[in-house]
């Protein structure tokens, strides 16, 4: 690459799958393993040369957007930073439309509830037009698909296939090599007003620029992680959790109380006469009495007192009491009984 990388993170959706969670939150912020779902993606890039000199454009929702680029500029501040803001939910395409003007040269993409492990350290070197990162699924039908011939190039996307005889999955990144590219395919699908249900997908775009001898490749994934689902959310947080990722040792603000791992708790909860874990995220400021809880994620300064938690997922600022089984709670949400 000759020229700065554009990482580009779409972020604009409403995230009505995660509500309550996100009626006051972008979905990004969520928490997860002791961090924000923001946070794990952007640690996904950590292997992109030259990161310092890249330049992240983020695709902003109309509203909450003030959300992320508070939480950037707190705990990025050193990195170069753009924004866009998409203000109706018309699709991916029209995200990346909406960036027009930001968007030069060779550019990285990925979804914000999307998740993988991969070194992405071979760009400065790649010599194809585009990379398209999958992975094989037992059953794809609720995902993309990318064709391919026997050379491993891309000819076509499918989004949502009708049978399984294709399972390579196209997990949500790209990368391409002229960004101008990808945005003269967009408008060229609106004049054709390739759509659905009102919404313009970027594999429809991307099939323009095949169709005009885009030569893209794939790229195999092995780990991948989704957070767009209650379901999804804490099957990740167990997986960065056994996987040691933001674990924490210090158990000194503790007291008797018995740990099973994996497990994070943030240094600054307060935790007494409880079980912890497995597969528990506790976050900064919260302060946990007489509670069992496991295979949940519970965010910064929740109040929790004589309950039993499992699969729970709790926002910010929580105070639940007496309570016992399953909860999914927005931010300062109370209950008690």
């Amino acid at each position: 690459m000759t020229k700065p990388l554009k990482i580009v993170i779409p972020m604009a959706g409403l995230g009505t799958r995660l509500r309550p969670l996100t009626w006051s939150k972008p979905k990004p912020l969520v928490s997860l393993a002791g961090r924000t779902v923001l946070d794990h993606l952007l640690n996904m890039f950590r292997s992109v040369p030259d990161l310092g000199a890249s330049e992240f454009v983020f695709i902003l929702g109309p509203t909450m957007g003030d959300q992320i680029q508070n939480h950037i500029a707190a705990h990025y501040p050193v990195w170069r930073v753009n924004y866009a803001v998409q203000p109706e939910m018309k699709g991916q395409s029209d995200a990346f439309w909406q960036a027009r003007d930001l968007l030069h040269g060779p550019m990285l993409m990925a979804f914000s509830d999307t998740l993988i492990e991969n070194d992405f350290s071979f760009l400065d070197r790649e010599e194809m037009d585009g990379v398209a990162w999958v992975k094989p699924v037992p059953d794809p039908r609720r995902f993309g698909v990318a064709e391919v011939d026997g050379a491993n190039m891309v000819t076509r996307l499918v989004e949502k296939p009708q049978d399984i005889s294709n399972n390579l999955a196209v997990v949500g990144c790209y990368y391409f090599r002229e960004a101008e590219d990808l945005i003269a395919a967009i408008e060229e699908q609106f004049k054709r007003d390739i759509s659905l249900k009102n919404e313009y997908y970027l594999a429809d775009a991307i099939n323009i620029m095949l169709e005009g001898g885009l030569r893209m490749r794939t790229e195999m994934v092995d780990v991948w992680l989704d957070a767009g689902t209650f379901e999804a959310l804490l099957e990740t947080n167990r997986f960065f959790l056994e996987h040691r990722r933001g674990s924490d040792e210090d158990q000194t603000h503790l007291e008797d109380t018995t740990i099973l791992p994996p497990v994070h708790i943030h240094p600054e909860a307060k935790v007494s006469q409880s079980t912890l874990g497995p597969n528990l995220s506790l976050g900064a400021g919260s302060v946990v009495r007489g509670s069992i809880l496991k295979d949940s994620i519970i965010g910064p300064g929740c109040r929790i007192t004589d309950c039993r938690l499992a699969n729970s997922i709790l926002g910010y600022n929580v105070a639940i009491k007496g309570q016992s089984g399953q909860f999914i709670l927005g931010d300062d949400s109370q209950v008690t009984g």
